[in-house]
């Protein structure tokens, strides 16, 4: 059974930083692509950051040169570093494979910047 843990979310200020954590449990984690993705109240779901099974690491354009992925396949676990956070980050986030696969959703972490 897949199971992906997110963890790290909360309140911050605008300009503050966050850590979240995505543990995995039940999947190759390593011969996958992974993202992060986030839902904000009344919009849809979009991916903002993913990283190739090899590594390699694309954004989306809204958080460009603030925030940065990264992957430990020996413990199973992908990174997300939030710096300069805008209230506009304000969403719950998850983490699942890149195409995403619907039955892996996790709780998510809700990340709130608010001054």
């Amino acid at each position: 059974q897949v199971q992906l843990v997110e963890s790290g979310g909360g309140l911050v200020q605008p300009g503050g930083s966050l850590g979240l954590s995505c543990a995995a449990s039940g999947i190759i984690f390593s011969i996958y692509h992974m993202g992060w993705y986030r839902q904000a109240p009344g919009k849809q779901r979009e991916l903002v950051a993913w990283i190739t099974s090899a590594g390699t690491t694309n954004y989306a354009d809204s958080v460009k040169g603030r925030f940065t992925i990264s992957r430990d396949n020996a413990k199973n676990t992908m990174y997300l570093q939030m710096n300069s956070l805008k209230p506009e980050d304000t969403a719950a986030y998850y983490c699942n494979r890149v195409p995403s696969v619907s039955s892996y959703w996790g709780q998510g972490t809700q990340v709130t910047v608010s001054s």
